[in-house]
């Protein structure tokens, strides 16, 4: 069996480092990286640290308009797939990446596998909401992370080929926590101390393309008193200095450039809490048991605000403040799965 892999993204890499372990072990594996992200720190260490082949393609696209990077994809990823006549696609998530991957196979009749399948905000607003929908609806296995996200296929009347085989993120996090305990030196190279900070990620649209958005986030931020470390994103570091707006002078505020997957790891383990706007982030820190604030509208992963270890709170600035104090136990479950998520998936891709 010959897979063609779409990859471009960070949280994509995560999860595709344990599938491939798997599919490797039988099967062939050519990995397309788009260059969705493109800057090192989002990129290379992934594949060195999460011991992902090395992609047999990229395509360099970089950063552009959802249409302008969307059909540089859709021009590159059927080139390759021509070339390469792959028995399937596999597709993870919800980028431009995913979709791009997705259609290059539909219109080639070549059938879709889309890990992370059925997730859905219901805002469609958001450009990773018309991803998932267009790829779940021209996909030929829908691998999905929860009971959730089966039941909103249903809704959409889509049942074959349907499958909750739980998160390959939390397969990634099971495979890789002790080795970030044994490798990063994050914590004492900013001088940190476990529990005493509070860990940030800010890097969706809705959020960095809306300039009252970035003063409301960079206003709550400046009110929490204690120890805040902000991996900033490069596409969030080009907006704010775009819009004229400085971190600076907001108090106890880390700023550093993008980690690594073991110190990214480490720095979710050890937060106090996490203020985060991204999907992945908000799963890991449930894996990591670590309260999270998700600075959005709506979420995806409602599971985590179920067991109340999630709080939305949008761009509200009193809301963001009094979520980060708020006391919090949350009910941590197996929701997720149970860690074996890829092979479940390679086995229901062999069975076909």
């Amino acid at each position: 069996m010959k897979i063609v892999t779409i990859l471009g993204a960070r949280p994509q890499f995560i999860k595709a480092a344990p599938v491939s372990r798997v599919l490797r072990k039988k099967h062939i594996e050519m990995i397309i990286h788009t260059g969705q992200h493109y800057d090192a720190n989002m990129s290379d260490i992934f594949f060195e640290e999460l011991n992902i082949p090395k992609p047999d393609y990229h395509l360099g696209v970089g950063s552009g308009s959802h249409g302008k990077q969307t059909g540089e994809m859709l021009i590159k990823i059927e080139e390759i797939v021509l070339k390469e006549q792959p028995d399937y696609v596999l597709v993870y998530g919800d980028t431009n990446s995913t979709l791009a991957g997705a259609l290059v196979a539909a219109k080639l009749h070549i059938p879709v596998i889309h890990v992370e399948a059925g997730l859905r905000s219901f805002n469609k607003k958001m450009p990773e909401e018309i991803n998932r929908i267009m790829t779940d609806h021209v996909s030929e296995f829908l691998f999905c992370p929860t009971d959730t996200a089966v039941e909103n296929l249903k809704n959409e009347n889509i049942t074959r080929n349907v499958i909750n085989v739980g998160d390959v993120m939390y397969d990634a996090v099971l495979y890789n926590k002790e080795l970030a305990q044994q490798k990063s030196t994050i914590l004492s190279d900013l001088g940190l101390e476990a529990k005493q900070y509070h860990l940030i990620t800010i890097h969706r649209a809705e959020n960095t393309d809306d300039v009252q958005n970035m003063k409301n986030i960079l206003e709550a931020f400046a009110q929490i008193e204690e120890t805040k470390v902000w991996p900033i994103h490069p596409r969030t570091k080009h907006k704010l200095a775009a819009y004229g707006l400085s971190v600076e002078k907001i108090p106890n505020l880390k700023v550093i450039e993008p980690v690594g997957y073991l110190d990214m790891l480490t720095l979710e383990s050890n937060a106090k809490k996490i203020i985060t706007d991204s999907g992945g982030v908000q799963k890991e820190a449930y894996f990591m048991q670590v309260p999270c604030v998700t600075v959005r509208e709506q979420t995806e992963w409602v599971e985590t605000l179920e067991a109340e270890a999630n709080i939305l709170v949008g761009t509200d600035v009193e809301k963001i403040v009094a979520a980060v104090k708020k006391e919090v136990r949350p009910v941590y479950s197996d929701v997720f799965g149970d860690g074996k998520a890829a092979e479940k998936i390679v086995e229901a891709i062999e069975r076909a």
